[in-house]
């Protein structure tokens, strides 16, 4: 495995490449990121990963500082996964200058959700994103982007930014992996104490079951839905838990079902002092 940090380091390893397959990360890897790396294996004739704890996605309370580095054994895992090229450059190699033209998602996907308790948060993701394409797709007839469906509204804003932009890439979503009792895997499930660690589960209890209530009203959806909500909402806040949001969704825009929509069940939640989130396809 090549490990670059310049851009001109990172394009001369790929002269050769035709469809480079893509999973960009933070690092602190688990096994849902290597899920991603040996979905992309066959996507592109040269898998290249990258690990850039992105700062303009981090409100200026959050964990930016304290962010999990975990360099050593990120590498040993991405060899491990048969990675071809890590792209890990440091700051002022993705960002020489201060980056004042930025992209701006649309609002009406990107200010709601995540967007609306973490304001910014996806003009970070989607400006690092498209710098990271234009690092690793530039001059490219086409190419590969695998990204986890666990951050599902993540993955809407970059497949709407590579539509509306024409870029030659193919964004495939990846199912979310989980530990043996259902919990979606994290990098901030690191943060949690053995007892969070086992309330956890119930982030995604509360989705399953809200799920399962929408589709018992699928017929009259809308006329009972900010009640189902506001239950699951109050039922994690009972067990303390701090809920920002427990919502049902089309799965196409994340607007407000209407009847026959495909439907995806989405909720963010604090618990101590870690914020999780999921989601669950219905």
């Amino acid at each position: 495995m090549h490990i670059v940090h310049s851009v001109a380091e990172l394009r001369k390893h790929l002269a050769s490449a035709q469809h480079p397959a893509f999973v960009p990360t933070m690092g602190n890897l688990h096994a849902g990121h290597i899920a991603l790396i040996n979905q992309a294996k066959p996507l592109g004739d040269c898998i290249v990963a990258s690990i850039f704890v992105n700062r303009l996605q981090f409100l200026p309370h959050e964990d930016f500082d304290s962010y999990p580095r975990t360099w050593e054994n990120d590498c040993a895992q991405l060899k491990a996964a048969g990675c071809d090229v890590l792209f890990a450059p440091r700051e002022n190699d993705l960002y020489p200058e201060p980056q004042v033209v930025k992209v701006h998602a649309d609002p009406a996907l990107a200010d709601i959700l995540e967007g609306h308790f973490r304001p910014g948060f996806f003009t970070g993701v989607s400006t690092v994103v498209m710098k990271l394409f234009m690092a690793v797709f530039a001059g490219k007839a086409q190419g590969s982007a695998v990204f986890g469906k666990k951050d599902y509204q993540q993955l809407l804003v970059i497949q709407q930014m590579v539509r509306q932009f024409a870029l030659p890439i193919t964004i495939q979503g990846a199912e979310t992996c989980r530990d043996a009792d259902g919990l979606a895997l994290s990098s901030r499930n690191g943060y949690l104490n053995d007892s969070e660690r086992a309330e956890a589960l119930y982030l995604s209890i509360a989705l399953r079951k809200l799920g399962q209530n929408a589709q018992v009203f699928a017929n009259s959806l809308q006329a009972h839905l900010p009640d189902l909500e506001d239950k699951a909402i109050e039922g994690l806040r009972k067990r303390g838990w701090q809920p920002d949001y427990l919502t049902v969704r089309r799965r196409s825009d994340l607007r407000a079902p209407q009847t026959g929509d495909a439907l995806v069940v989405l909720g963010a939640a604090k618990l101590g002092n870690t914020r999780l989130i999921d989601n669950l396809e219905i």
